[in-house]
């Protein structure tokens, strides 16, 4: 059996716990238990959530465990001597060191990040890259892998992490079927970026926001300035100027971004060729989405599917 110590601080983020759920559900799919779940902290006991509410939890003194999966908290809450001891006895002794959100914080304070690559909460990046400047932050991922050490973005990454971990342990089918129950997308790419295209313009007005809707629901289209104003009910004119006071790029720099998107996550499933994925995400063909992946990411699609086999 798989022991799993899930290392609760006071102040914890509570949405992290969700990632008990998914060991709690490859156990039903894997047909008989696989893991058992600890949730740890330094003296055992109560220990008191974001929400103000209390978790019992077992002195980590206690056990060992296969895998040490450490809750981060909105406060960046420094840690005590203690915790920072059992942290790198855990790097010795688990099989796999894991953190979510800002408890790549924990572990970086430890020393276990000194030149590894780790993400944390996009929120919190700048304040970690400027404490830890020896860490290899990659603040636009959902979570990486560097050895035994795995770290996770923000809030719901660590589902992602969790089920990744799952892959690991009992292969893609368990992990496809948990992430089903769960209702989550089976399961985001450790490279995949935190930030969402249509999250990141954030428009103020039903307008805008029904013409990106719209955009993004007909990526295959030429999507013209004229047919998004008229989704809009305004003169190409009017819709042109307030697009860009209410996102900061012009309409033709957002489709661009939300076809990139697009893209990517067809890019990460492994199921399209690259001429499908320039056709279905409105490219049109492989020479203009190369031009524009090499604008955004730097490298060509072809370049990105490759470093996401390697990862796998």
């Amino acid at each position: 059996m798989v022991t799993i110590g899930i290392l609760l601080s006071p102040g914890f983020q509570v949405l992290s716990l969700s990632t008990s759920t998914v060991f709690e559900l490859a156990n039903r799919f894997y047909g008989q238990p696989f893991y058992r779940v600890d949730l740890i902290s330094e003296q055992g006991g109560s220990v008191v959530s974001s929400m103000g509410f209390t978790i019992d939890t077992l002195a980590f003194t206690q056990r060992r465990y296969d895998t040490t999966l450490v809750l981060g908290d909105n406060e960046l809450i420094k840690p005590t001597p203690g915790l920072i001891h059992y942290l790198q006895q855990a790097f010795t002794s688990s099989r796999r060191l894991a953190s979510a959100c800002t408890g790549s914080f924990l572990l970086a304070t430890a020393g276990l990040l000194d030149g590894r690559k780790a993400t944390t909460h996009w929120y919190h990046a700048r304040t970690f890259r400027e404490t830890f400047p020896n860490v290899k932050l990659e603040e636009d991922r959902i979570f990486t892998v560097d050895g035994k050490l795995w770290t996770s973005a923000g809030m719901t990454a660590c589902i992602d992490l969790a089920l990744a971990l799952v892959e690991q342990d009992l292969g893609a089918a368990v992990a496809r079927d948990v992430a089903r129950k769960l209702v989550v997308y089976h399961r985001r790419a450790g490279g995949q970026s935190q930030f969402s295209a249509l999250l990141e313009l954030a428009p103020k007005s039903d307008r805008v926001q029904t013409a990106l809707t719209y955009a993004k629901e007909h990526l295959r289209e030429e999507l013209s300035v004229e047919q998004l104003a008229e989704v809009a009910h305004l003169s190409p004119r009017q819709f042109s100027r307030l697009f860009s006071s209410e996102t900061g790029q012009s309409p033709a720099k957002a489709i661009e971004n939300l076809r990139l998107e697009a893209a990517r996550l067809m890019l990460e499933s492994g199921a399209h060729s690259i001429d499908s994925v320039a056709r279905e995400s409105g490219f049109g063909d492989p020479e203009r989405m190369r031009r524009a992946f090499i604008r955004a990411f730097g490298q060509p699609p072809q370049m990105l599917r490759r470093a996401l086999h390697l990862q796998a």
